[in-house]
């Protein structure tokens, strides 16, 4: 088989889409390119079993709508996959019904995927709102793409209606004989009925995937354009799937990764040797939704000072307050840790306990201490916007930021709008409570809120932007011109000073 996998190109003018790999969806003003993890790894084991894959990303690749067709019908796909997020669903949905359209009259008929956040909490919606043909749910995808594909290519579906359905009562469950060539998890179309062959399971062995073929996925496209990066050319790896902790009301991910699960230690080095030997790579970020810990993370970080890997690479990654031991972040270091993405959300007790953070003010203000102490850089992520939040409870969030930010605990920050996303807790919460403002997906973008607050809409943007508006402060200015060490340093703040000037009016 064919298969394009595929970030198409989106009629906006509201920036630049952060699709691929993204846990929050936003518009930026300054590009910024995430490497798909996951994607990349589902293309790779495609290509190993034999069939041709090509990877297509308009977005980094500056592909209009045009070109994007001309593409399709030059290539002939049998499959084309599509990575979607709730604000641009319905974009996909239109996108899918025009290939279909459009396609039907040039010999050039492919099958069209879904996957993703958006449709494994809402799967029967893509089926009854466009023509695609398969909706893959759940966070493994690559692996449930590959079988998917084995069987279509078996012939064991080729009785797959592939119509759009007329059918409106409930999905059934696929009968025991197609299941056997049909894995669960996923979507279809028979006989004009959608279907479904029951809940996703992640019952995939990780160090089973394959390590990524970079060059395939285009790697260098998100090599630079990223924010996370102190030196480039960057890349990304994932060492489990997706968050230990996973219960924060707010995040869509647990919905993929219901359960955690970690590759082994030497599976995870062996990749890092494997990319250092083939790439130019200089940092790699590695994009689990929380790093693993304990003696997971004691044992990565020997590993890594034992093959001199530090030498070489700084290390990223997403962590969690209260995590680790001032000797943990002081072995991090020694093994090349650099940039440490911490959730802070807010700054009121009530907030982190009602989204189940887990956490208390003063383990926040000490891991941001203990980690900037041992020679790292905190990165802390804020929200603003939650519904129960006064525009005084809100200053608190921003003066906890500003004062981390300006004392030198935290080094650099992201602040965004809480968004409910669909089948989240925190989105049924806004549903039973009547905050929700819109039901159009469209609008789950971040550019206006979409639930109510107790305060405006306006001052809500300006406090985001004035939380950004904090790096031109003269103390935190002042922190990091001290901080300078090299040339990487210098030219990291400056496109770091772009990013924030972008951010400011993202949020306008």
């Amino acid at each position: 088989m064919k298969i394009l996998f595929s970030y198409p190109p989106l009629d906006t003018t509201k920036g630049y889409p952060t699709l691929g790999q993204n846990r929050q969806f936003q518009y930026f003003t300054e590009p910024t390119l995430i490497y798909p993890v996951v994607p990349a790894t589902a293309a790779t084991m495609l290509r190993d079993a034999g069939h041709e894959v090509i990877w297509n990303d308009c977005v980094a690749e500056g592909i209009d709508r045009k070109e994007y067709f001309q593409l399709i019908q030059k290539e002939k796909p049998d499959l084309i996959v599509f990575e979607t997020k709730t604000p641009v669903v319905k974009e996909h949905w239109q996108l899918i019904d025009e290939i279909k359209a459009k396609l039907s009259t040039v010999n050039c008929q492919p099958s069209t995927v879904l996957l993703g956040d958006h449709v494994t909490a809402l799967p029967e919606e893509s089926m009854r709102s466009s023509q695609v043909d398969f909706v893959l749910t759940g966070g493994d995808y690559d692996f449930l793409l590959c079988d998917l594909c084995q069987a279509l290519e078996s012939g064991h579906l080729l009785t797959v209606n592939r119509q759009p359905s007329t059918v409106n009562h409930p999905p059934s469950t696929v009968n025991r004989q197609q299941s056997t060539f049909f894995p669960p998890g996923i979507w279809y179309r028979e006989d004009g009925q959608v279907q479904s062959t029951g809940p996703f399971q992640l019952n995939n062995e990780l160090d089973q995937a394959p390590f990524i073929d970079r060059e395939l996925t285009k790697w260098e496209l998100y090599a630079y354009k990223n924010g996370n990066y102190r030196r480039t050319p960057g890349t990304y790896i994932m060492s489990g799937r997706d968050c230990w902790w996973g219960k924060c009301t707010f995040c869509s991910w647990p919905q993929l990764y219901p359960k955690f699960r970690v590759r082994s230690v030497d599976n995870v080095l062996d990749e890092i040797g494997m990319i250092l030997e083939n790439y130019p790579v200089r940092e790699i970020m590695d994009d689990t939704g929380t790093f693993p810990r304990g003696d997971w993370l004691r044992n990565f970080c020997r590993g890594v000072i034992d093959r001199g890997f530090q030498k070489k690479i700084g290390l990223d990654c997403n962590f969690r307050f209260g995590a680790a031991t001032e000797d943990d972040y002081r072995l991090m270091k020694k093994a090349g840790f650099r940039f440490l993405l911490f959730g802070l959300e807010s700054g009121n007790q009530k907030t982190l306990d009602r989204v189940k953070k887990n956490m208390k003010i003063e383990t926040i203000i000490e891991s941001c201490r203990l980690a900037r102490k041992a020679g790292l850089y905190p990165h802390i992520t804020i929200m603003f916007g939650y519904p129960w939040e006064s525009y005084k409870e809100a200053e608190k969030t921003y003066q906890l930021g500003r004062w981390l930010l300006r004392k030198g605990y935290a080094y650099t920050m992201q602040a965004t709008i809480v968004v409910p996303y669909p089948n989240t807790p925190l989105y049924r919460e806004c549903r039973d409570n009547n905050w929700l403002l819109t039901d159009d997906w469209a609008d789950f973008d971040m550019k206006k809120p979409v639930m109510k607050t107790p305060f405006s809409g306006d001052d809500l943007m300006k406090l985001v932007q004035k939380m950004y508006s904090v790096a031109f402060d003269p103390l935190f200015l002042a922190h990091k011109i001290m901080s300078i060490r090299d040339w990487s340093d210098i030219r990291f703040f400056l496109r770091a000073g772009k990013k924030v000037i972008g951010h400011i009016k993202d949020f306008k």
